[in-house]
């Protein structure tokens, strides 16, 4: 399938120190969202190229192979840098562009703590919710009526042995440090906190409202803060299937 591609200038200004404008490479629903976010708290004028996922396989297309290799996305453009990967990408706009802001100094004892949830957040947490979305999908899959009862038996098996108390063991932890803070690092918003959204707000369309009330909290305060909405705005609304 051909992919989509809508482009929008998000600020008047070309150039950024010299080098032409960043191109933000955002899949429909996906991980791009926080890179989006990361532009609009920084102010920095992109070019947002938003891609329609595959209508059959509901994975980026394949046209995307011709940015990156890899055909995943977020993918970033800034001059000649092609960037994959959130938290490179995340680490690269914050040492870049960000002035010092969004991350704790290196000598501090919360930098340490912020390198824990940027590099947490897709080593840990993320891959459980994929692995939760995969089973999800296997139950939902038509499949011979025969094959169904034994098929479900064992996605059943494996979720309650092991995805479920896994799930469980890290919201348990995410909900314990959330407890008192109103960041996750600090008195201020980091990229610790950027790259945590997307699998606490992919967290939290699974669970009820007061069943984890400060991640809950958490999320919806991400999730109200000006730069988010002004992503969002552009993105569209961000939903998890």
């Amino acid at each position: 399938m051909t992919a989509l591609f809508y482009s929008f200038i998000m600020q008047p200004k070309f150039l950024i120190n010299g080098n032409f404008m960043i191109i933000l490479y955002a899949l429909t629903q996906s991980r791009a969202y926080r890179i989006a976010w990361l532009l609009e708290i920084l102010n920095l004028p992109y070019k947002l190229e938003i891609i329609e996922r595959d209508g059959e396989t509901n994975l980026a297309p394949d046209a995307l192979r011709s940015i990156h290799p890899l055909g995943k996305s977020p993918i970033i453009k800034d001059g000649d840098l092609v960037l994959t990967e959130s938290g490179a990408i995340v680490e690269y706009l914050i040492n870049r562009y960000g002035g010092g802001k969004l991350k704790p100094e290196m000598n501090s004892t919360d930098y340490w703590q912020y390198l824990h949830w940027m590099h947490y957040a897709e080593g840990s947490l993320m891959p459980l919710l994929v692995i939760k979305l995969i089973f999800r999908k296997i139950d939902e899959a038509d499949m011979p009526f025969i094959a169904k009862p034994i098929a479900n038996k064992i996605t059943e098996k494996v979720k309650q042995g092991f995805i479920q108390p896994q799930l469980k063991l890290h919201l348990d932890y995410i909900e314990s440090q959330l407890a008192e803070k109103f960041w996750l690092v600090g008195d201020e918003l980091t990229g610790a906190d950027i790259m945590m959204s997307f699998p606490l707000q992919a967290a939290v369309s699974y669970f009820e409202t007061n069943q984890y009330p400060h991640i809950s909290a958490y999320v919806s305060r991400l999730n109200h803060t000006e730069s988010f909405k002004r992503a969002e705005q552009k993105l569209g609304p961000l939903t998890f299937f």
